[in-house]
């Protein structure tokens, strides 16, 4: 049975539950069901652009990558247009001429974690996103409202999406001053003491380790905009 908009009873109560975290929820936005569409759609394959973070990289001694390097392992790989931002392992690049069985973004994480080891000789954890899923992780964002320092609103994103229902129980604890919310692809903390004081991101990293990839709102704000540049 439909309702007046046309949804289903199952996806409207599944819609309330998105993102509760200290009495703030992620609001499905109009064309939502039409952008999981065309997110579905892009990881068939098909010139899509993707979103590739590295984790860990480029901290202290360890895991030191050039993002020159980062670029030509891209590149060789056959994606396109490769640009890095920043230098802890942010990339957005093209999947034109690769079929769908390579450029899906679970495949295009693998491909990169391979590469990364076996060209230059480090293993980091790889997460990706299409362009579609990285509008949803801006358009989820929560807490805009509380968080005063982008550098301290900090965006989780999940390796596997799935493990999001770990995270639901976080999301109903009390956080003050912290707030702790969840999206459909990441996680969003406000860190409002900073992020090593975080009992909240203390918390997920129990649950998820390295589960999920982090960068400041800041961060995720200047991706977007790269990623949406000619596009």
């Amino acid at each position: 049975m439909m309702d007046q908009q046309g949804k289903p009873p199952a996806a409207r109560k599944a819609a309330r539950k998105d993102g509760e975290g200290n009495g703030q929820k992620v609001v499905p936005k109009d064309g939502q069901h039409e952008g999981r569409q065309l997110a579905r759609k892009d990881r068939d394959g098909g010139g899509q652009r993707q979103i590739a973070l590295l984790r860990g990289v480029n901290v202290g001694r360890a895991k030191r990558i050039a993002m020159a390097d980062l670029r030509q392992v891209l590149g060789e790989l056959g994606f396109t247009g490769a640009r890095t931002l920043l230098n802890s392992g942010n990339a957005v690049f093209d999947c034109d001429g690769l079929d769908a069985a390579q450029s899906s973004t679970s495949m295009s994480a693998t491909r990169i974690e391979e590469a990364l080891v076996l060209k230059l000789g480090v293993g980091s954890r790889v997460t990706v996103l299409d362009a579609q899923q990285l509008d949803d992780v801006v358009a989820d964002n929560p807490l805009g409202a509380i968080a005063v320092d982008p550098a301290r609103l900090m965006v989780s994103v999940f390796s596997n999406p799935a493990d999001r229902a770990k995270l639901e129980p976080l999301a109903h604890q009390p956080w003050e001053p912290e707030a702790f919310a969840l999206g459909r692809w990441a996680a969003y903390i406000w860190c409002a003491d900073g992020v090593l004081a975080s009992r909240a991101a203390a918390a997920m990293g129990k649950l998820l380790g390295d589960g999920v990839t982090t960068r400041n709102w800041a961060t995720i704000s200047k991706l977007h905009a790269l990623a949406r540049a000619d596009a």
